[in-house]
């Protein structure tokens, strides 16, 4: 049985465990590893957030700054450029949910001031010392994520002593930083950071034994769609990688995942759903009820 948390987000209290939350991924970059130059540029974008929503997305991930394995940073400036005229427009047109995908906290305050209203930090705060304080500041909730190294280097030989220690201790170090800085617990997702700084073992195991998590008592987070580790298995490239992107989905779930990070909301939707309806044993007419 998935464990149930509540999460504070805008003063409003969700339990977490009771059905599987979608965040649909909308990168406005031209380098994204599997959707680089798609949705560059703006009205694309905008056109493409609104899409994710229809399809059953609960949440919006926007990013302007690709972290796929090698890739370069960006200078804050053209950062801004990308995601705010997006954010803001997005803002204007759903209620859904509307998180900004930064390692930089100038672009995550413009970015809450523009409607988001998560923070995914994939740094876990280790890029940038004032993000912890910010999120505090603006009472955002935050997504706190494992990575070995940086995106540029994460990818060349990684290893671990005791990987699921090793991360677990991780996130329980940051899971303090942000106590400390004023956090509230119910405001923050943890996320084992699957393809950063891992190798396609390491994936598999981290999948297969999430409830290694569990101590932590906050919602989680997983990121698998169109990985490479998923693209070792199937031979194939990111674009032809949904089935096993649907596979790691519903094993996900099983293992006590809460939120999928994915580029094909509707059709993950539809599996976990069907998914969900055997583990609970519950049939419904209506998905959404």
């Amino acid at each position: 049985m998935r464990k149930r948390y509540s999460l504070l987000i805008n003063g409003k209290d969700h339990l977490l465990g009771q059905r599987t939350w979608i965040m649909g991924i909308l990168n406005v970059t031209p380098d994204s590893f599997s959707d680089g130059g798609l949705y560059f540029e703006k009205e694309k974008a905008i056109s493409r957030g609104l899409e994710l929503v229809a399809e059953g997305a609960d949440i919006i991930d926007v990013g302007g700054e690709s972290t796929r394995p090698g890739s370069e940073p960006i200078p804050v400036r053209e950062e801004l450029r990308r995601v705010i005229p997006v954010i803001s427009s997005l803002r204007k047109e759903t209620d859904a949910l509307i998180s900004v995908d930064t390692i930089k906290s100038e672009v995550a305050e413009a970015a809450i001031e523009a409607g988001a209203d998560i923070i995914n930090d994939i740094s876990s705060f280790c890029f940038d010392s004032g993000m912890a304080s910010l999120a505090a500041q603006k009472e955002v909730a935050v997504i706190l994520m494992h990575m070995k190294g940086i995106p540029k280097t994460m990818q060349m030989n990684p290893s671990y002593k005791d990987l699921l220690g090793e991360i677990k201790s991780f996130l329980q170090e940051k899971l303090e930083i942000a106590r400390v800085s004023g956090i509230k617990k119910e405001k923050i997702i943890i996320d084992p950071g699957i393809g950063f700084g891992k190798n396609p073992n390491d994936n598999l195991t981290l999948l297969n034994n999430l409830p290694f998590l569990e101590e932590l008592e906050r919602p989680i987070l997983v990121g698998i769609s169109r990985k490479s580790f998923i693209g070792n298995i199937l031979n194939s490239p990111p674009q032809e990688r949904i089935e096993g992107t649907i596979a790691s989905a519903i094993m996900s779930i099983i293992r006590g995942t809460h939120i999928l990070r994915v580029h094909d909301v509707s059709t993950v939707k539809r599996a976990v759903l069907v998914a969900e309806a055997i583990l609970n044993e519950n049939f419904r007419s209506n998905p959404e009820n």
